[in-house]
């Protein structure tokens, strides 16, 4: 298909550094791909199992959009803002890097491990003042039809950002079909299947792909097995 990128899941950059096992859609510390800097404003896709009491010491940020959305267990999360959190699987996380913050992620719990998803965003302000917010999702709410957690409206589903983004999870039964309209013209998707097998546009994809589309109104998603997955609308020129 024209104006689409394929990101098989095996094609991704692996680190494995015992405690953490990540694997990056896009270019992420040592691991360098020229053709896999970014897709329009969205600059990280991390897919990262973190051990049992192991964890992210103090580091930071700025001028980023960082979203982070555990798939098992918990996450324990500490800022120089002040929020001391943990973060639960169904939760989603945002923080507005903005004009800078320092933070520490870990594993609270010594006897299971942590599956969660980073997601890094340009923003379209900068030197924000930097901001966090944390909600928890229902998971009814993506069975069979697209559930909105993130969009640039304070007053919208989900968290918000400093970005013309809007993500959607969804777990669908096989045989399932919808259509997804974006939101705005020059905007583009990416698809990340987090388990089962999808088709999107008739594009195959299966557990860990990534396929992004642009130059579009609209994406016909159908689950060809049960299927759950992350769909990210990203501003393409920001």
């Amino acid at each position: 298909m024209k104006n689409t990128v394929l990101h098989k899941a095996d094609t991704r950059g692996h680190a494995d550094h015992g405690w953490l096992n990540a694997y990056h859609s896009f270019s992420f510390a040592s691991w360098y791909n020229p053709d896999r800097v970014q897709f329009g404003a969205l600059r990280v896709l991390n897919d990262d199992t973190i051990a049992g009491g192991m964890g992210f010491g103090t580091h930071p940020h700025d001028n980023m959009e960082i979203i982070t959305i555990p798939l098992e267990g918990d996450l324990a999360h500490k800022d120089s803002m002040g929020n001391t959190e943990t973060i639960k699987t169904g939760d989603i996380q945002v923080m507005s890097a903005g004009t800078g913050v320092k933070h520490s992620e870990f594993n609270p719990n010594s006897d299971q491990r942590t599956k969660l998803l980073q997601i890094w965003v340009f923003p379209n302000k900068r030197n924000v003042t930097p901001r966090y917010q944390q909600i928890s999702l229902d998971p009814e709410d993506r069975k069979n039809k697209l559930q909105q957690i993130l969009s640039p409206n304070e007053e919208d589903a989900g968290v918000w950002i400093h970005q013309d983004a809007w993500f959607h999870l969804g777990k669908f039964d096989k045989g399932i079909e919808t259509t997804y309209d974006l939101k705005k013209s020059d905007n583009g998707v990416y698809i990340f299947v987090l388990s089962g097998n999808l088709s999107i546009n008739g594009q195959e994809l299966e557990t860990r792909d990534g396929l992004g589309v642009w130059d579009t109104n609209s994406l016909e998603i159908k689950a060809t097995s049960d299927a759950e997955f992350l769909l990210m609308e990203i501003p393409m020129h920001y």
